[in-house]
């Protein structure tokens, strides 16, 4: 939907978190005294009092907030939706003649510049973070976006077309698109978000909007080793750059991987895909092979927290599918004798390989939360021999979790957070789950050996 067409439409901002605010503030600079719409299903008691306080004292604002937020929707002819709310949700109330749109939908058909956009189940914010860091240090006018970065729509009023916009997009975000980025980058794809996509052929339907809108001119990298994003591969126009753990090859001309700080061949598939993404950017070499020497480990990505007492820890807390444990698992090796795993329910993920993966290693003590730890037990159960013997602990508590393994886990061994599950039946989510575990690890760990 193209700004002009925002002008003389009776406009809902539906959601009122981060990206919500961001389009208020932009929509304001856009149209200074236009009447707008604001609908949350929080009370506005909620917000920080610098946002409460201005939209307050919008005298061209409606608000909708608490339990009954979506009643008022049919006033609306344009409803720029927050991608955490879930469509199934709205349809109810709303009519044939409303325009349901997103920032990134406004920002796609508009933005004057290059964007590149990343997706995947897991390694869009690692790939995301990496690209930009790269363009950055080669003088680009990078900015990185979305998911992992900053919401969107005031960027898009301060666009030009020398920029370059890396923006992370989820399939949340990825919902419902009509046009696709110039560069699009899909990573792999695992069962996911299945609460709101419910069925993985609906998230597969939303992820495959990064590229099968994308014209002849534009490119598409994508992992050929996944069946599921190979047929994808079929739908789209653009110019195809496959690549897979057989074409590591490339990657070592650049930069030999012993010089590749992050760990795991999901990393190195990650790092493949941002060098594609610079070569076709015309990136020297030089400035690549700097740019992935120089790059740390992301926040709650296999991030090494350092040795306490003996025990070396990592926070994966945002591996939230099981394919992301056994990645993790096999980047680190045998040296894994705690891991810390489990989260929220959602329906249709299996544990089975997990199961058979966990075995396998030679891993001691399990710490499980609710509610899926339970579920990952009872699979490691069916198939564990009798000699097979592993410390167990059960509990919602990330304080517990880590005062057991600072117990069990013996000196130059790795404990491990790498739930395979979403957070949210217990932590705000990831994040706050990972920093919790790095603040007990620090406080039961007080000396830090190395």
């Amino acid at each position: 939907m193209k700004l002009k067409q925002l002008e003389n439409k009776k406009i809902l901002i539906l959601g009122f978190g981060k990206e919500g605010q961001d389009t208020y503030l932009a929509l304001r600079k856009l149209f200074p005294i236009k009447n707008l719409g604001i609908a949350d299903g929080l009370k506005i008691e909620g917000l920080k009092s610098k946002i409460k306080n201005l939209i307050k004292r919008d005298k061209h604002l409606e608000l909708h907030f608490g339990k009954n937020y979506l009643q008022k929707l049919k006033k609306y002819e344009v409803i720029i939706k927050s991608p955490g709310i879930f469509s199934q949700t709205i349809n109810r109330y709303l009519s044939k003649k409303q325009k349901i749109t997103s920032q990134t939908e406004i920002f796609l058909e508009n933005c004057p510049a290059k964007i590149i956009g990343i997706t995947g189940t897991k390694g869009k914010g690692t790939t995301a973070s990496l690209i930009y860091q790269i363009l950055k240090k080669s003088g680009l006018n990078a900015h990185l976006i979305g998911n992992i970065g900053q919401p969107v729509f005031q960027f898009l009023l301060q666009s030009k077309k020398e920029d370059i916009f890396i923006y992370e997009l989820s399939s949340y975000q990825l919902e419902k698109l009509k046009k696709s980025p110039q560069i699009a980058v899909f990573l792999d794809i695992y069962p996911a978000h299945l609460d709101h996509h419910r069925t993985f052929k609906k998230y597969q339907k939303a992820k495959e909007n990064i590229t099968i809108h994308q014209s002849k001119n534009d490119f598409f990298i994508y992992n050929s080793s996944q069946k599921e994003i190979r047929d994808i591969s079929q739908k789209t126009k653009a110019k195809k750059i496959t690549f897979n753990p057989k074409k590591l090859n490339h990657l070592k001309k650049i930069i030999s991987l012993k010089q590749i700080p992050l760990k795991g061949e999901f990393n190195l598939l990650n790092i493949l895909a941002a060098v594609l993404v610079c070569e076709i950017l015309k990136i020297p070499r030089i400035k690549i092979k700097e740019g992935v020497k120089s790059f740390k480990s992301l926040p709650c990505r296999l991030e090494p927290l350092g040795q306490y007492q003996g025990i070396n820890f990592y926070n994966d807390s945002l591996a939230t599918v099981p394919q992301s444990v056994e990645a993790a698992l096999t980047a680190l090796g045998e040296k894994v004798e705690t891991l810390i795993l489990g989260g929220m329910k959602v329906k249709d993920i299996d544990f089975s390989s997990l199961a058979e993966k966990i075995l396998k290693e030679k891993i001691k003590t399990l710490v499980l939360f609710p509610d899926t730890g339970e579920e990952i037990w009872r699979n490691i159960e069916k198939r564990k021999p009798a000699q097979r013997k592993f410390n167990i602990l059960f509990t919602p508590s990330m304080k517990k979790a880590v005062q057991y393994a600072y117990q069990k886990t013996s000196k130059e061994k790795i404990c491990l957070l790498s739930p395979g599950a979403p957070s949210q039946n217990i932590f705000k989510n990831y994040q706050e789950r990972g920093d919790l575990f790095e603040k007990f690890v620090n406080m039961y760990g007080s000396k830090k050996s190395s």
